[in-house]
């Protein structure tokens, strides 16, 4: 326990001795006329833009148990590569499919959102989140759903209390 004790404490002098050295990094910048930087030498890189077809799609009425998909078609109509970061659904029964590549300007992509309905009778409404390199950062799309339930079967009978 002594050791370890010692042993951090002369950890923790090392770091004092070496943070209070006066050769820091602003002192050198301003020391070294050649590294200002001026507005000239900032790149401005643009702003990628989202322009999605269709923002909400509806699946209407399928049957409990059905897995249905849908792409999500976008163009960047901003003047840099859009980048999407991530993508993800509400739940675990929406699952997005991002494009891993950047989407120069004016090029289109498509996003796939594959929806498991399985245990979500009624309706269903859910939203994927893509975060990227746009302004705002993060943008919605929505999917849902009337989702039929199943049948019950003798086994889920079976397991269903009656009711009087």
């Amino acid at each position: 326990m002594k050791k370890t004790a010692l042993l951090i404490a002369g950890m923790f002098v090392a770091v004092s001795f070496t943070a209070c050295n006066n050769n820091n990094a602003a002192d050198k910048i301003s020391e070294d006329t050649e590294t200002k930087v001026t507005a000239d030498a900032v790149d401005n890189a643009g702003t990628p833009v989202f322009a999605f077809d269709e923002e909400k799609y509806d699946f209407g009425t399928i049957n409990e148990g059905d897995i249905v998909e849908h792409e999500f078609t976008f163009t960047n109509t901003g003047d840099a590569p859009l980048i999407i970061t991530s993508a993800t659904g509400s739940c675990g029964c929406t699952v997005p499919e991002k494009p891993n590549e950047p989407i120069a300007p004016g090029e289109s992509s498509k996003i796939k959102v594959s929806f498991n309905s399985t245990g979500k009778p009624g309706n269903q409404q859910k939203t994927v989140t893509i975060n990227a390199n746009t302004v705002p950062a993060t943008k919605l799309i929505y999917i849902s759903a009337q989702v039929t339930p199943k049948e019950p079967t003798a086994e889920t009978a079976a397991e269903t209390p009656a009711q009087s």
